[in-house]
């Protein structure tokens, strides 16, 4: 099965250190916003390590949550992390989704729809498997304007290089990252009642080693860009953003802020 998706992956841990960490907190706004509710059967699409199932899973009591991800890899870690039997992971295709119509009460989407090359089908795959009446509600980062910890990676590459410049502009012109897309698409796949928000978290680092940690593992676009630098490149490329990083103080924690905007309607009855 051809799965729908730009995002590069290896590992569950690897993904915990590039991008998990700060899912479960923004998972936690997102649900304050979409709204969960006990005895639901309730679908995870593009469920990563299990970010947002597992603050869902702490909400409710009785809520069936099914996540679905593109990553084997990251099933595998979902399913050791749940170890609930009300959570049920499996690898598949957010634009193909094989489940039957109306199959869930509620249908979220967390920090996925900006790496689907096809996000009109993907939307209207998110619908159709929403019982009529249900919420179906997507998350994804402000990648151009809201992303800190990221454009401090991006800004320095873009700097530096041709292909840091277009690493960027790729980044900053995913679809559904900027103000009203994400409306829009829910508009135009037919869900009533549309609304928008901003959902802003902190991203704490311990350290630049902890910031720089995941650039060099095999998760992410950002990492996915240092892989295809030589070793002089690589290091010129760290030593720029350590200077940004430190930015005028002594190595330490740092913490920054990203805003995500955040989507959601109801099926038609």
């Amino acid at each position: 099965m051809a799965l729908s998706s730009t995002f590069v992956s290896s590992s569950g841990d690897g993904y915990e250190r590039q991008m998990g960490r700060w899912s479960r907190r923004l998972a936690a706004l997102f649900l304050d916003f979409s709204g969960c509710c006990d005895g639901e059967s309730i679908l995870d699409a593009g469920c990563g390590t299990g970010a947002l199932t597992s603050v869902i899973l702490k909400r409710t009591k009785t809520s069936q949550v099914t996540g679905i991800d593109f990553s084997g890899a990251y099933i595998d870690h979902a399913r050791r992390a749940a170890l609930e039997s009300r959570a049920q992971f499996e690898v598949g295709d957010i634009c193909a989704l094989p489940y039957g119509n109306a199959s869930f009460d509620r249908v979220l989407s967390l920090l996925v729809l900006h790496f689907v090359p096809d996000t009109s089908k993907a939307v209207a795959e998110l619908r159709r498997v929403a019982r009529p009446g249900a919420t179906v509600g997507a998350a994804v980062w402000d990648a151009r304007g809201g992303f800190v910890a990221a454009r401090i990676f991006m800004d320095s590459a873009a700097a530096l290089y041709p292909s840091g410049n277009q690493m960027r502009a790729l980044s900053n012109t995913r679809p559904m990252t900027r103000p009203g897309e994400l409306a829009e698409a829910w508009r135009a796949g037919g869900l009533l009642d549309v609304r928008d928000t901003m959902l802003t978290i902190r991203m704490d680092f311990a350290s630049f080693d902890d910031y720089w940690k995941p650039y060099e593992g095999k998760d992410g676009p950002g990492a996915q860009y240092m892989a295809s630098l030589d070793t002089r490149q690589k290091d010129r490329l760290r030593d720029v953003v350590r200077a940004a990083y430190l930015d005028g103080e002594r190595d330490g924690p740092r913490s920054y802020a990203a805003t995500a905007w955040a989507v959601k309607g109801i099926v038609p009855a």
